[in-house]
């Protein structure tokens, strides 16, 4: 945990240092809280992608605890915002890749843009879950790009599990229905299923994860188990907007966050499960298989602040 955690504070060094640290420096040059200096902290947020909306309710609830609780040292407002920041995180703080529906077979389904990390967070997950004695399948559904369905095969070669694989081009309901029947077949624990890398503003692209879901349904009623949402953390608010027409056409379980290492827009996180209200699953921050790790709010606002 302690090694994991220097990692995290690690790869949120940039958005530490040029927001939260920026907002340190700007305490300890003020002399007194003022609507000047809180306004000044709202402008850093808002520019570290924190988000505009979820920006206005934090400092909103400081500006309340400011009077009632009559704070007058601007040093103390560090303690207020990471308070408040804490408050606001989604996450599942008990999570460590357990399975907790009693289905035989556990299925998830992965969906994201293309260049998120979807596949290689699918392969990450596949070989965390076979190193906890699971029987793990991957599904490579996204069948129109083969460099995808090739990188697929990959991870399953490396994590050491089985994938089912048609023709590129092939309808990807088709892969699903034959990956399901495998999967119940061989008596497989977990199905993780890749999906087309499909842009969240096209219609008829983002239909085809309804007709997908409605295959899996047909072996198992209330399945999917999971429907994980991989969002890159670079892109910052524009993995929000991602994340909105998604869960038009999804019903989320909880987002994976990836490339957490080298951006300074690790404040996405705030606004993203404060607006959805969706938990950050996992994280991604690094290339090697141990670096997707299950999220920790307390662990997140502790490498942002310390």
């Amino acid at each position: 945990m302690f090694e994991f955690l220097g990692k995290l504070k690690d790869r949120l060094s940039k958005t530490r240092d040029q927001v939260f640290g920026k907002i340190s420096r700007l305490l300890k040059a003020k002399s007194k809280i003022d609507e000047e200096l809180l306004e000044e902290i709202e402008e850093i947020l808002i520019t570290g992608d924190i988000g505009v909306d979820t920006t206005f309710t934090i400092m909103e609830n400081i500006r309340q605890r400011v009077k009632k609780e009559r704070y007058e040292n601007p040093e103390e407002l560090n303690f207020l915002l990471r308070d408040e920041i804490d408050k606001f995180i989604i996450s599942e703080e008990s999570n460590d890749f357990e399975i907790k529906s009693n289905a035989p077979l556990h299925v998830i389904f992965v969906i994201g843009v293309n260049g998120s990390g979807k596949t290689t967070s699918i392969g990450k997950l596949a070989a965390i879950y076979k190193s906890k004695g699971k029987k793990v399948m991957l599904a490579a559904c996204d069948t129109f790009r083969a460099a995808a369905c090739e990188q697929l095969e990959v991870w399953a070669e490396r994590a050491g599990v089985a994938i089912t694989r048609l023709a590129d081009q092939t309808d990807p309901s088709a892969v699903i229905f034959e990956a399901m029947q495998r999967a119940r077949n061989g008596n497989y624990d977990v199905l993780l299923i890749d999906t087309a890398g499909r842009l969240h503003t096209k219609t008829n692209l983002m239909l085809e994860l309804g007709k997908m879901e409605k295959v899996i349904k047909r072996f198992i009623p209330e399945a999917p188990h999971e429907t994980l949402l991989v969002i890159d953390a670079t892109t910052g608010q524009n993995g929000l907007s991602q994340a909105r027409h998604f869960t038009k056409t999804a019903k989320l379980s909880g987002l994976i966050l990836t490339k957490l290492d080298g951006t300074a827009k690790g404040g996405i996180v705030i606004g993203i499960t404060q607006e959805l209200q969706i938990p950050v699953k996992y994280i991604g921050v690094g290339e090697q298989i141990e670096d997707l790790r299950p999220f920790s709010s307390k662990e997140f606002v502790e490498a942002l602040f310390d």
